[in-house]
């Protein structure tokens, strides 16, 4: 392929080279009397080069279309279609207008020109912007179920920390997170690892997050595979960073690192731990809730429990209820960094014999 490659560069130089011998001679007649040698210098100057610089304009073309094609994959063929119609109809008014413009002697040609690269570009991009208005122009059925499965919206792009957490199937599947829902091959490289691992714990959650992606996709059909960047020297977090600007996505994960380091970069994340920590219900006090003391407290006295998201519960007199399910009443509500505490104190009355504090009086 090569060599093929050189061939065509070295025609195609010497051609060129002829070209320029001949507009060189017709400057001046001295040069005329010596034409024959200065168009078979050009010829072997124009192979030379020709040959030499073929092999690298070719990867560069390779490299430029590679770019184009990959670019090209993540838009669908309606977009691609009204681009075009957008495109055409910017460079129609682009010849309306420049018509006239090239009429001006000079530079007519050059406004021509500007005016057909300045509303090709408005028209393209005005029709991808306007995108579902113009489907509708031209008869697309939109009405709901016409549709249905096909995925809508920004791009989701889901973390390895998210996909083993495993909540984002839950919350896919109530319809609080809509839009196409995508795992970059490196994600799902890094699960494959970690599933793959010695160490039984890695192991384990990384086999939990292939069953939540493959429940995912069996049961939502809310999951696509997309290819990202194949450089290895990208760690997986900067790939998915790339694809969320590529895609102009959001990325869904637990990572507080790559949240910060995503939002540095101007995208936008979703966490669902902060998601988890916004649906926690707000008690005031005086308000009621049942709670398992499960183990002794701090102080005196004061039983443990937990609500089903986690949040600690310190019953005041709670030490005698360990191991059973009491109705509790709110008495305060601490915010910490860790989360939240609930304070509270048994709703019924303290037993017979046995103070608020769990323990029994001294007789005298």
């Amino acid at each position: 392929m090569t060599i093929i490659i050189r061939i065509a560069g070295a025609l195609l130089g010497a051609v060129v080279g002829n070209q320029l011998a001949g507009e060189l001679i017709k400057l001046s007649d001295n040069l005329a009397r010596v034409e024959l040698p200065i168009i078979i210098g050009a010829l072997l100057i124009g192979a030379a080069v020709g040959a030499l610089a073929s092999v690298w304009l070719w990867r560069l073309f390779e490299r430029a279309m590679a770019w184009m094609l990959d670019r090209l994959a993540h838009i669908s063929l309606r977009d691609m279609a009204v681009g075009a119609l957008g495109l055409g109809a910017g460079l129609v008014l682009a010849f309306l207008i420049g018509y006239p413009l090239s009429r001006i002697p000079g530079i007519g040609t050059y406004l021509a020109l500007i005016a057909a690269l300045v509303f090709g570009y408005l028209g393209l991009h005005l029709a991808l912007q306007r995108r579902h208005e113009m489907s509708l122009a031209i008869g697309r059925d939109e009405r709901p179920g016409r549709d249905r499965g096909r995925p809508r919206g920004i791009p989701k792009i889901l973390d390895t920390s998210v996909i083993i957490d495993g909540r984002v199937a839950d919350v896919v599947r109530t319809g609080f997170l809509e839009g196409p829902l995508m795992v970059p091959r490196s994600v799902l490289a890094e699960l494959q690892r970690i599933a793959d691992s010695s160490d039984t714990l890695r192991r384990n959650r990384g086999r939990r997050g292939l069953d939540i992606l493959n429940r995912m996709q069996q049961e939502l059909h809310a999951v696509q595979i997309v290819d990202d960047a194949p450089d290895a020297a990208v760690d997986v977090d900067g790939r998915l960073v790339s694809l969320a600007k590529q895609l102009r996505g959001w990325i869904v994960t637990n990572d507080f690192n790559l949240n910060k380091v995503a939002e540095l970069q101007g995208i936008r994340v979703l966490n669902i731990n902060e998601l988890s920590q916004s649906l926690r219900p707000i008690l005031l006090p005086g308000e009621e809730l049942t709670v398992q003391v499960i183990k002794d407290g701090k102080e005196a006295g004061q039983g443990i429990g937990y609500l089903d998201d986690g949040t600690m519960v310190v019953v005041e007199g709670g030490k005698r209820l360990i191991g059973e399910t009491a109705d509790i009443v709110v008495t305060s509500v601490l915010q910490t960094v860790a989360g939240r505490m609930i304070f509270g104190r048994p709703k019924e009355l303290p037993r017979a014999g046995i103070d608020a504090h769990g323990a029994r009086p001294e007789r005298r």
